[in-house]
Order: structure tokens, then sequence, then C-alpha cells
């Protein structure tokens, strides 16, 4: 068609999309099973289809390799798609199990290269940290064993002390036993593995898939991969997000199971999407961990970026097969299948919720440490209009008494839609803008997406293009799609190359405008084209050495948060922190930075599904997370945003966002008394500062989440493994939200082991039972662990950069031992010298009636030094029924004076604390204070 006529008419499709974002998710849009080659034969497989045996078993390099074949020479290897000839036979596959140290089980299975394969299949590259190779055990060789039953022997791999790795030889079969004993995680024990290797095209055969108007052309034909995974001594299974669902997945096929779709990992940009559904949103982590009473807790992670769908199978599914396992656990088995690329899959054998937390995070990383800025409050808009509106916005915050740390900018502060551009009318001043936030320790955010407008006038686009550097459709042309700017192009985020080039434009040459306090937001990065399938780019347009985006497509948005990061560290010359957010995250995305959840709605529902969305998204990596603090769609009732903010104030990404055809909705346009519980939410989230900055230092450090569920603290209390209304933040702080409108009581279950006080009264509650509160206005049920001790931060300031010489308080809740513990970590919050060990961290310990503070921070080299001048001006007790007078403080010889006092600075008197007041201890030093 004529290029005018081409234009109007894409013209009117971004008009239509956008018209389109204000309304309701439509089913109809997105492709489901049935409509999914890959997923729909899969499916169909029954139990013990798989003829697979492993031959030429042999240790090579201190890794066990095998071929797979056909147990009968003329059966085809894989089951492939309905042909009018019989299928070739298929080539070997090759096998090989490497063991890890802490007990990890890798297996890989790929065609043989030897055999000249039509093209090389996709391994994702930088997921796996280089580091984790020097792990791996060169082992020299396998037992063997005949297991009951079987004619052929098995090969026994040592994994660590307490597990070994069974490769089965007939049938095909992986799994991990503990030394002797019970299975613990199995790959085709139901004979459901199926391998599509690729092969040269036939002339009767179409190899083209057809959804709504578009077509893929699949050059390379069906090569998707499925197995089941099987988890023993499991009561529930968890992970595998991006899912508005429940906590613990829900089985989607089997006996009374109907019409039920997989859990799908596609990215996609879902605006308000469902709130109860297995439907794919904008990021994919094909990793599921499995909790059980008895056998503790195990994963299973499967480094692949095509499209995958999951499902969980329902007790009874296999019951025709004639499949009986050796094992008396309790077990739940999935089905998993997958698009395209290899099989890269690794087993987790726990035995304890964090032992797997730390065993995943040493294959693909721990969480980046974020500055101490970007753990604070958030205000976002789409948009705010102009730097009047911002001076206005900033202002009004300080005028109400309400802390924040970033203001952000949505696309509209851009010149038409340009990236790394201003719109010189409406923002004239963009440096005087930022800098009169920093002068209040304030930031900004701007975003800045892939989506490149074609624009000849634009020199981003003129380069990028004149360079090479732009992903390509399936004729070798620069791929063109539709996007907020109108005709748009991606840059190819798998070239390290193009990521490099990309990082260079956040240089303050590069971005005019910028400054050291601005940082920077990525969305719509799945990525996001508004005139292709399901949203996103069509799956055979082409990236760096010839691979299909249907190859890497969950892991686009991953590359992309990379080449951003990567700007602000080299902006920076390496010395800041980034921070940058992404919607579109992979594994591996958490040692990038932070996400969210999306575009979620202003309804009770979606507050709802926040709290198992940022559980899950906690449990496989991505601890840095948030949703929308008031839904981004639609307005609010006052009552559903107050108690947005009570829970979003616990949230690790703690941000207020709406989108522009909403109503402005502020904290302070609510009326005064709205206004107060607002502040008062957003007044918790700083106090708690110094608590949730200890805790992301433990999650870069271990990989445990800052979010948990109640499982991950109380592992053996079956109460606690279904329940996402409820979580902890760290091992000491449960958080019930409240999901309904005037509500006038809740029901919170406080597990059992300990007694939990109440955060803002201090009355304490017994553990291991379900007590109905009244609710109140005020807040959310909260509660401090017996047996712990939470460092806070209490005086008020505007920002949390203005609270860093502020004096601490400890709360010491003891248990029934009259004991307690806990950690308090400072560092300069924005620099790495903390990994020269420039950092304070400290261990506390209550005892025998005595408060002692330990240096927990390994000896340094020298290098790296931090310190602080900030003292403890308050000590909290609860539960110390002691009418002691006065403490001694050592070694000092100092006597402070103990009186009973309120919780907080502003706070009701408690008859069950005490309070130690002006110990003025310096939190650097080792120091003891004993009670008289």
């Amino acid at each position: 068609m004529a290029w005018t006529t081409r234009a109007a008419a894409l013209l009117f499709l971004l008009l239509l999309l956008q018209q389109s974002s204000v309304f309701s998710w439509k089913k109809d849009e997105f492709r489901n099973c049935n409509q999914t080659p890959f997923c729909k034969r899969a499916r169909s497989r029954k139990a013990a289809s798989c003829s697979l045996v492993a031959t030429d078993v042999s240790m090579n390099d201190g890794d066990l390799t095998a071929k797979l074949v056909p147990k009968n020479s003329g059966e085809a290897m894989a089951g492939g798609e309905t042909n009018e000839e019989p299928e070739e036979p298929s080539k070997p596959l090759i096998l090989t199990l490497s063991a890890y140290q802490d007990g990890i089980l890798r297996l890989k299975i790929d065609e043989d290269p030897n055999l000249d394969p039509p093209k090389k299949r996709f391994e994702v590259p930088d997921v796996v940290l280089p580091e984790f190779d020097e792990k791996k055990l060169w082992l020299q060789r396998a037992s063997t064993e005949v297991l009951h039953g079987d004619s052929a022997p098995s090969s026994i791999l040592f994994l660590s002390d307490a597990y070994e790795a069974v490769l089965r030889h007939d049938p095909f079969e992986v799994y991990v036993r503990k030394k002797g004993g019970d299975r613990v995680l199995s790959l085709n024990s139901h004979g459901l593995f199926d391998f599509e290797q690729l092969r040269n095209k036939k002339e009767y055969e179409d190899w083209e898939e057809r959804f709504r108007s578009h077509t893929d052309t699949r050059p390379y034909g069906p090569q998707s991969i499925s197995f089941d995974v099987s988890f023993y001594g499991a009561d529930i299974v968890y992970g595998i997000p991006e899912h508005a669902s429940s906590l613990a997945l829900m089985p989607t096929r089997g006996p009374g199971i109907e019409f039920s779709e997989p859990y799908r990992l596609f990215n996609l940009d879902v605006f308000e999407y469902l709130h109860d559904s297995p439907f794919g949103l904008y990021g994919s982590i094909p990793y599921m961990l499995s909790h059980g009473k008895v056998q503790g807790t195990s994963g299973f992670f499967w480094l692949n970026a095509a499209e995958m769908q999951i499902d969980v199978l329902g007790s009874g599914w296999d019951s025709e097969s004639g499949i009986v396992l050796p094992s008396s656990l309790n077990r739940i088995d999935t089905l998993w299948m997958s698009e395209a690329g290899i099989v890269d899959a690794f087993f987790f054998v726990g035995p304890g919720p964090k032992d797997v937390m730390r065993q995943y995070a040493s294959v693909t990383g721990t969480l980046a440490m974020p500055q101490h800025f970007a753990t604070g409050y958030h205000q976002c808009r789409w948009n705010y209009r102009d730097e009047e509106d911002v001076e206005h916005v900033d202002s009004k915050f300080d005028e109400f008494d309400i802390p924040y740390d970033v203001l952000w900018l949505d696309v509209d502060h851009t010149d038409g839609k340009k990236y790394f551009t201003w719109d010189r009318v409406l923002f004239p001043h963009p440096e005087e803008m930022q800098n009169k936030l920093a002068a209040k320790g304030r930031h900004m955010v701007t975003i800045v997406d892939p989506h490149i407008k074609r624009d000849e006038s634009f020199p981003l686009h003129k380069e990028a293009t004149q360079k090479g550097y732009y992903a390509k459709d399936a004729s070798g042309n620069d791929f063109e799609g539709w996007c907020w700017p109108g005709s748009s192009s991606y840059p190819d985020m798998l070239n390290p190359e193009i990521r490099s080039w990309w990082a260079e434009k956040f240089s303050f040459h590069n971005y005019v405008g910028s400054t050291p306090s601005l940082y920077i937001w990525n969305d719509m990065n799945e990525p996001s084209v508004f005139n292709g399938p399901e949203v996103t780019m069509p799956r055979d347009a082409l990236h760096y050495g010839g691979v299909e985006h249907r190859e890497l497509h969950n892991a686009y948005g991953y590359y992309f948060h990379m080449a951003s990061i990567d700007g602000l560290l080299k902006r920076g010359d390496g010395k800041d922190r980034p921070f940058v957010l992404s919607r579109a995250f992979f594994a591996g995305s958490q040692r990038c930075g932070a996400v969210w959840t999306g575009d979620n709605s202003a309804d009770w529902d979606h507050l709802r599904a926040s709290v198992p969305m940022l559980l899950t998204l906690g449990l496989t990596g991505m601890s840095f997370s948030g949703a929308d603090v008031g839904g981004f769609f639609g307005n609010p009732e006052t009552e559903l945003l107050v108690r947005w903010y009570q829970l979003g104030a616990y949230y690790p990404f703690f941000r207020g966002h709406a989108h522009h055809d909403t109503k402005r909705r502020e904290p302070w346009l609510f009326g005064e008394q709205n206004t107060e519980l607002m502040r008062d939410a957003i007044h918790i989230r700083y106090t708690l500062l110094p608590y949730f900055y200890t805790l992301f230092r433990e999650a870069n450090t271990s990989g445990v989440p800052v979010l948990r569920p109640l499982w991950m603290e109380f592992p053996s209390d079956e109460a606690t493994f279904s329940n996402d209304e409820a979580f902890m933040v760290g091992n000491s702080l449960l958080v019930q939200g409240i999901y309904t409108e005037r509500a006038k009581h809740v029901s919170v279950y406080l597990p059992g082991g300990q007694s939990w006080y109440d955060l803002r009264t201090g009355i304490v509650y017994k553990g291991g039972v379900t007590h109905k509160f009244e609710v109140s206005e005020e807040s959310i049920p909260a509660f401090q662990k017996a047996g712990t001790i939470v460092p806070r931060k209490d005086r008020f300031r505007r920002s949390s950069t203005q609270m860093v010489n502020d004096p601490y308080t400890l709360v010491i809740a003891l248990n029934g031992s009259l004991a307690a513990e806990g950690e308090l970590y400072v560092d300069d919050g924005k620099s790495f010298e903390f990994e020269q060990g420039a950092y304070i961290h400290r261990r506390f310990v209550f005892s025998d009636g005595k408060l002692t503070s330990s240096n927990m921070a390994p000896p340094t080299s020298g290098k790296a030094f931090f310190s602080s001048e900030c003292v403890i001006e308050r000590i909290i007790i609860l539960g110390l029924s002691s009418r002691a007078k006065s403490a001694l403080i050592e070694p000092v010889n100092y006597r402070a004076d103990v009186v009973s006092g309120p919780l907080s600075l502003r706070g009701r008197r408690s008859p069950a604390a005490l309070t130690i007041r002006k110990p003025n201890l310096r939190i650097a030093d080792d120091w003891t204070v004993k009670m008289l």
C-alpha cells in the first residue's frame, strides 16, 4: 500500500490500542495451549511414551556423559508433527550430568554437533555465574547399581555426603536421592520426555503457524522439548513467576480439573491482568520449588528463554499409566514444555528452604545491593506534566510532612517520545530541576524503553541504523514495529557490542540534561510491539548469531536491563551503585536491580494478588520487587488507597503510581484524616529502613529474600504452607493485609513456637493460634516475633538521605527464655566499597538480663573502611517483667535510666514496654548493657 495509507492505518491501530488500554484484559488477544502447537502436542502425549535409553555411558572431564537413543532402532526419537510420510529416524542426543558443590546437579541434553544439525540450538548466555563453574566436582568415576525391577544397571554419581544422582539407563530417567534412601527430584520418571530435533523441511510439509492475522514462518520447523519432573515428599509447589495467582501452585490437569490452562511463561505486555490466572505476564523464571513437612525443600530450574508452559498434575493424572514409582512419600508431578532451546536443568536438594535459596543463588546470582535511597518511598505518575508540576508535588510532600526519596517521569517528558531527550517546552531546565530535588536528598527517575523512534532526525535511530544494531525481521531487514513513538525499531540486546553501545548513551555527554541524581526505568521491554503477535516481537525475528526471537524472547528484557545497568555503572566510573527498575525479567535479573508487577488495577483483588506475586518473585531470586500502590489503572476508593499504602509500606520496592487517565491521587488529596493515615504508613517504612537495609544485605549475600512466605521461617508448620495473605519481612516481622472493603474483623494466623508482639501496642499474642482481631483504620495487623531484635530510626525527615546521621532505636522482643537476637548492617549507602569490607555489621544478643553488641564483619585488608558516629538513643524491651530502674553500660561504666514508655516517638504508651533512655551507644563499638 502507499506510504500515507500505511501510516494512517498504523496510526489508527495505535489510537485503537491506546484507547483499549483503559479497558480490561481481552482473552482472545493471546494464545492458549490449544492454539500453541508445541503445548497441544506435549499435553496429548501419554505416560511411558518415551522410548529412549542411555547408552555409551562414560566419565569425561569430570562429567558423566551418555547417548540417548530409541530402544528399538526403528522408532523415531521425538514425536514431531504428524506428516503424510513416516518420520526419519532421529539422531542420538548427547546427555551430560555434572555435580557441583552444595549438592547441585546439572543436566544438559542437546543434539550432537558432530551429526551436522541444521543449526546450533540456542543456549542462554550471561545467566549462570562465571564462578559457578569453579564449584564443579571433577568426578573420576560413577558406580553402577541394578535397581529393583530393572534388568539393566544404573549409573550412580556422587553429589555430596548426603545425596547422589542416578542415571537410569533403561528406561532413561535422571533423579536425585538421599544416599541409599528416598528420592528427592526426578526427570522422566513418567516417560513424557520428548525432544523435537532440527531437520530439513520436506516438500509436503507446512511449518508455518498462524495466530489471528500473524504468520510465524518457523524456518527450522518444530523444535520443542517437554518432560515430566517429580518432587518427592512435597506437599505444595511454588515459583515459576510471573502470574497473578496464589502462592501455592494449583493443579492444572488431572481428574476433576477441566478447561484449565498450564502456567504460561512468556513475557507479555498485559494491562489490567486477571487477578487469578495461570496466564503469563511480564517476566519469566522457569524455576519451581517444592516444600513438605517431612522431606523439606527442593528446587528445579530449567535455563531456557523460549516460551514455556508448565502443568502441575493433580493426583490421579497417571492412574492409567501402570507406572509405580518406588517411593512411599507424597509426590507432586509436573510437565514442562518449551518451544525451543536445549535441556539445561539444575536440581537443588535443599533440604531447608534457605538452603535451596542459597543453591539457586550460587547458579544465577544474588540480589544487587541497592542504594539506600532506593529502599525509601517513590512517587510516580504517567505523567507529571512539567517542571512546575514537579516542583508543586515535591513541595506538597514537605508541607504535609510526608517523606519520599524519588520522583518519577514517564514517557511524556521526552521530545516526541525519543528517549534520552527532554521536551524543552515542558522541561526547559532539567538539570536545575534535578538539583533542586538533590538539595533535599531526593532523586529523579526517567523512563528509557527499548523501542527507538524511526525518525531520520533522531541521532540515536540514525546511528543504530548505520551500524546495523537493530534486531532483524525474518527477511534480514531492520525489524519495524509499533509502540509509543509510532514506527519503532529495537536494539539487538543479545549482542554484547550493542549492549556496550547502548550503555554509552547514559553518559552525561550523551544524555544531555541528566545529572548524577538521575536514575532509570525500563518499561515495555518484554519487548512490547503493539502491532506484533500477542503484542510482542514476532518469533521469527532474528538476533545476533542467527538466533531466532522465539529462542530468547523471555530473556530480551533481561539483556536490556543489563545494558541500562552497565550504562549507569559507566556513567559513575564504576563507583555509583545503579538503580534501574525493569518490567520484564528473567533468571539472573536480580543481579541488575528492581522489578514491579506491572499494570495492575485499582481494586481489592489486585491488592490481594500483590502478596503472592511478590512472595513468588522473592522465592525465585527477585527480592527487590513491588506492586504499584493504589493500582495503575482506575481510581481507587479512598479506603482501598489507604489500605494499599499500609500494605505497600512493607513491599521491598515501595512506589505509588497511576495512569494518566486517572484522577490525581497524591496522599494529601483525600482529606486530613486520610492524609494522616497514608503519612503514618509511609513513616512506618522510614522508621524500619535500617531493618530493611539489613535484609537487603542478607539477600545480597545469601539469596534469602526480604519478603518471605511464612513457611520459609516455619518450615514444619503446615498451617503456613498455603498462607499467602500474610508474609514475613525478614525473620522478625509478620504482616497481614486487609483485603476487603469495610472489614470489621480479620483473622491472623501467628505461627507456633514463639509469641508475637503487636508492632504498635506491644501487646503479646500466643503463637500456633489463629487470632481474630478488630480492624482499625489506623493500620493493618503487624507483629514482631518473640526472640528478635529490630533496628529502627524514629526521627522524621524529608528523605532517607537526610536520616543518615540520625540515632537508632533497638526494639527487643523477648521470647519465653527472656532472650532475643538481631542484626544491623550499615554502609555508605551508595558506593561499592562495601565489597572491600567498608561496612558495619553488628550482632545484638539479649540474654540473662544483658544486651551485647558484637562485630559480625570479617577482618578487612585495609583497602576500604567505613565509620559512623551514629548512636543508639533508645532501647525498647518487650516482655521483661523486671522493674529495673537503670542499666549499666560497659565498658564506659555509665548508668542509663529505664522507664516505661511508648513503642514509637508519636505512639501511645505500652504497659509491656521498658525503655532504656539515651544510652548513647555507638553502633560501631562493642558494648554491653546490663539491666539493674
